[in-house]
């Protein structure tokens, strides 16, 4: 998806603040580009159980497939395992008084959501994303 402007390196987008707010919602800028959270049980793919490719929102890169879906009931999108590994990076987050695992899309380093220990088989990880940093490509 990258435009005239958009530069990429090494595989990775990389794009100025102006673009990013003009090529993103408001919501899916403060998620992807300001490591906001959607409010529990208000993303668009919560609840939906279509098959398909979840990719990023902001640079189209594959991230989950839909058969690695499941309902957590945390309130957003959970997955037992992104599609690719190495389309999502990992790293610390002590944000908010916690230690979590955040993800991040790999090749536009937008804020996807954070990954816990205790999702079901075969992974054991719940992966919990905000659906405004996903869009569903339908099988």
């Amino acid at each position: 998806m990258p435009d005239a402007k958009t530069k990429t390196t090494d595989d990775k987008v990389i794009k100025s603040e102006e673009q990013w707010r003009r090529e993103l919602s408001p919501i899916q800028y403060a998620v992807l580009r300001e490591k906001a959270t959607e409010r529990p049980f208000s993303g668009e793919y919560e609840h939906d159980h279509r098959a398909g490719t979840y990719v990023c929102a902001g640079c189209g890169n594959v991230l989950f497939e839909s058969d690695a879906k499941f309902d957590s009931g945390c309130g957003w999108p959970s997955f037992t395992q992104p599609a690719v590994e190495s389309h999502v990076d990992e790293e610390r987050d002590v944000s908010h008084g916690m230690i979590r695992t955040e993800v991040l899309c790999a090749k536009c380093s937008g804020h996807l959501g954070h990954v816990f220990p205790d999702g079901p088989g075969p992974t054991g990880l719940r992966y919990c994303i905000n659906s405004a940093a996903l869009k569903l490509e339908p099988k």
